[in-house]
């Protein structure tokens, strides 16, 4: 069965294992904010951004924020030094992902790889739960993409760091829910390499609108309106914003949308 439809069936393995008491591990609860597709292109963005980041420091209870990608609007230095300045005033950690907008060509990431080194894949612990943040880019490529070898070959390398009874949260650019609008043509395949694992949520953004693909076992997969002065929402909805995220001591998450209200 593909990951799809083990997801479609509510019967994720890895998940279903934990459920039954497999190595029981104890986890905490605690809140997370999840922020998409900046766009920063302008001056008047990087105020735009401060109002964003301003109200995201308001949120006292949330331990870090994930940032999902198209931190520019065309891969320039200025904009990625903006962005790290602005969200580096948080008192909380900060995670970054790349997007096919922070390419300043169809091969060139070098400026986002200078202001935000080791974020393309890698993985972080908190509470007892598992957090992995994946490179889903090809260039800057937007659509009929393909999740590139390199991610493929770091998922293997580091599974084994992971521990299948703890609860695990992805978090990547392009969407991986099922029948999303951009999804990657190989989501499947690179979903199947955590079937064994207990994966609780995974959360996109490239898509700028609120969808929410879920399974019967309760796995929410989304993707969010953008967070972006000048970019718009691909489904007409005005309103931009961010997630509040709340990770469950029994395994769950849930999460709401937080508007940012224009000046």
């Amino acid at each position: 069965m593909t990951a799809g439809t083990l997801l479609a069936a509510g019967v994720w393995p890895g998940a279903v294992a934990a459920r039954a008491g497999l190595g029981r591990r104890e986890v905490s609860s605690f809140e997370f904010l999840v922020v998409n597709d900046l766009h920063h292109m302008s001056p008047e963005c990087t105020i735009w951004l401060r109002r964003v980041a301003a109200q995201l420091g308001r949120h006292d209870s949330a331990r870090f924020v994930l940032l999902l990608g198209d931190l520019s609007d065309t891969g320039a230095m200025t904009s990625f030094q903006a962005v790290r300045e602005i969200f580096g005033t948080l008192s909380v950690p900060v995670r970054f992902q790349i997007g096919n907008h922070d390419y300043a060509s169809p091969t060139d990431r070098s400026a986002y790889l200078k202001v935000f080194p080791n974020q393309l894949n890698y993985w972080f612990r908190y509470k007892g739960w598992q957090f992995v943040g994946l490179d889903t880019t090809e260039g800057q490529k937007y659509e009929k993409t393909l999740i590139q070898p390199d991610t493929f070959s770091w998922v293997h390398r580091n599974l084994r760091h992971l521990r299948h009874e703890r609860p695990l949260v992805l978090f990547t650019h392009f969407p991986l829910g099922e029948g999303v609008q951009y999804r990657p043509e190989n989501a499947d395949a690179l979903l199947d390499l955590f079937r064994d694992y207990n994966l609780r949520a995974v959360f996109s953004g490239h898509f700028h609108s609120l969808t929410e693909r879920s399974n019967r076992g309760g796995i929410p997969f989304t993707t969010n309106r953008c967070c972006s002065l000048k970019r718009g929402n691909h489904d007409g909805t005005k309103e931009k914003g961010y997630f509040l995220c709340r990770a469950g001591a029994d395994g769950g998450v849930s999460h709401e949308f937080v508007e940012v209200k224009p000046g």
